[in-house]
């Protein structure tokens, strides 16, 4: 008599998929709060300088900061009337509304 074999296991997606606004909105306001050069300044040891880069950024750039965060909202109000959430798709990657 032959062996039995072993029912195969489901294997999970390896895809994933990223919210198109909410991760437009973080981008836009990480450039306006100056992140990338108050980071560039804590990992060189200067805390003090970082902490006073990301309060310019934000300090100076209030309007957009605001704006940023107002479109974003609409946007995700409007993206709730689409049937169809998906924007793109590259590779395992999905980009949703």
């Amino acid at each position: 008599m032959a062996p039995r074999r072993k029912a195969p296991r489901r294997r999970a997606k390896k895809s994933f998929s990223i919210n198109a606004i909410e991760a437009g909105a973080a981008l836009s306001l990480a450039q306006s709060a100056n992140v990338a050069s108050a980071v560039d300044s804590a990992l060189k040891g200067n805390l003090k300088g970082s902490l006073n880069a990301l309060e310019t950024g934000i300090t100076s750039n209030k309007t957009k900061i605001l704006a940023t965060m107002a479109s974003a909202a609409v946007g995700k109000m409007l993206a709730k009337s689409f049937s169809l959430g998906q924007i793109a798709k590259l590779g395992p990657v999905r980009v949703r509304l």
